[in-house]
């Protein structure tokens, strides 16, 4: 009878067309994904004039889609872990696909905040299923650096929703831009066959010959005999995910990271809603502001590519805490810019620490955990980092309600930067290692594909 160690036999394959069409599509997701959450602001200046709304009812609006997503990201990373994650991305596909299409014919705010809640449950649900696919079959090495090219197209789609919207809207309407979202819908029967189970689960629940198949899309040359006996899984472990998170060893990690993720994209959200003011008030004209936003977008896609290929060489947490220690310092230091120069490569060092670092975070948080629990864990950092991004715009307005020196505001700004680098500083990597090492079978090197001494690695 022939074994086969799962996590060797996927980490050897190499990359390959099943790979690429995974990533392709992977990327059209999350492109859509973001474009159905921002383009509410394109159209938002012909909602308010269209329905009477004042900006308390605007802005209220604009929330519901962010509730919905922190909603959607707790829940569907348990339901993915429970049910299958290519079930649960399915679902999520259509429900934000169909409900953002949807809200181009609604008929007034009421019927659209509806669906502007439960297209962003759809949008929650996409990233817990998608990192851990890709983590799942990612060859040796390379984890890190297929999340950070999925990451990078959440800027594409905020760029598409713009060009979409100075397109359709003035020959069509507001309901035009809105159509577009069915797009996913259309190509979803496409997708479909890059959507794959992770295999503990298959092989867990006996689905001996879905595992068969997954593993020769990852390796077509390779021979499967119907006999083959699999091994290097970790068992799953008694009772939920949701618990597992704070087992073996597991608690301090889960609450640090939950802490870094709550202060990420508290400074994230915060920056990104009000660093044009803040440019402002620095006295600089509102063209040159809006040009640091598109300089923080740029650096948040060069830095995201970087530190992924950074990552697979040294190690996620080895890049992750340097980066946010350095967005602090770069986002403090702008306080006290006056060279334009300067103020552009500080915006860019901060765009590609932030944005770029918690793009990475989320590979972090994928290979930190069993493939058991993974959507689970992914689906929980994100939405306690909703939270934060709910927070992060409300603190910069009390900010400038204090009519603070310009200095004092980057500085309080950056002070949550400082928070994440110590909170994942004191994630405790060997101690997760070990639980899994003692659960392991067939484990030969823990640490196959990560920097020594960093133990999070892409494992199934």
């Amino acid at each position: 009878m022939t074994t086969i160690n799962i996590r060797d036999f996927i980490g050897g394959a190499g990359f390959g067309r099943f790979h690429a069409g995974m990533l392709f599509w992977a990327c059209f997701i999350i492109t859509f994904d973001m474009y159905d959450l921002v383009v509410y602001g394109s159209v938002l200046p012909v909602l308010m004039k269209e329905w009477s709304l004042d900006p308390i009812q605007a802005g209220a609006i604009g929330s519901y889609g962010i509730f919905g997503m922190m909603v959607g990201a707790i829940l569907f990373g348990i339901l993915a872990d429970r049910f299958g994650r290519k079930r649960i991305l399915t679902a999520s596909v259509i429900l934000f696909s169909l409900a953002s299409a949807l809200c181009g014919f609604a008929p007034g705010p009421l019927e659209f905040s509806v669906l502007r809640f439960l297209g962003g449950l759809g949008i929650g649900g996409i990233l817990p299923c998608l990192i851990a696919m890709l983590t799942d079959y990612a060859p040796r090495g390379r984890a890190n650096t297929l999340v950070a090219v999925v990451m990078c197209f959440f800027s594409v789609g905020g760029i598409l929703a713009a060009f979409v919207s100075m397109l359709l809207l003035p020959a069509f309407g507001w309901h035009a831009v809105y159509w577009v979202a069915i797009l996913p819908l259309l190509f979803l029967p496409f997708m479909m066959r890059y959507f794959v189970d992770s295999p503990a689960m298959l092989l867990e629940k006996g689905r001996l010959g879905e595992l068969r198949a997954a593993l020769v899309k990852v390796n077509p040359t390779a021979a499967l005999s119907a006999d083959a006996e699999f091994t290097g899984l970790q068992e799953k472990e008694a009772g939920s995910p949701v618990g597992a998170l704070f087992k073996n060893r597991r608690a301090l990690g889960t609450i640090m990271i939950w802490i870094a993720f709550f202060m990420c994209l508290l400074m994230i959200n915060g920056v990104s809603t009000w660093l044009p003011k803040l440019m402002v008030e620095a006295g600089y004209a509102l063209g040159s502001s809006l040009t640091f936003m598109i300089v923080l977008n740029v650096g948040a896609i060069a830095g995201t590519l970087v530190l992924g290929k950074l990552a697979d060489k040294w190690g996620v947490k080895k890049v992750l805490v340097p980066m946010f220690a350095i967005s602090a310092v770069s986002l403090t230091l702008l306080g006290f810019g006056n060279n334009m120069a300067i103020l552009m490569v500080l915006v860019f060092i901060t765009g590609a620490c932030t944005m770029g670092a918690q793009n990475i975070s989320y590979s972090f948080v994928s290979q930190y955990y069993p493939s058991f629990m993974r959507s689970t864990a992914i689906g929980l950092a994100s939405g306690v980092g909703r939270l934060g991004a709910i927070v992060g715009p409300t603190f910069g307005g009390v900010l400038l309600t204090l009519s603070l020196p310009v200095q004092m505001n980057f500085l309080f700004f950056a002070i949550p930067g400082i928070f994440a680098a110590l909170a994942f500083l004191f994630v405790p990597l060997a101690a997760a290692q070990a639980a899994r090492k003692g659960r392991d079978e067939g484990n030969r090197d823990e640490n196959s594909g990560a920097a020594a001494g960093d133990a999070v690695t892409a494992a199934p």
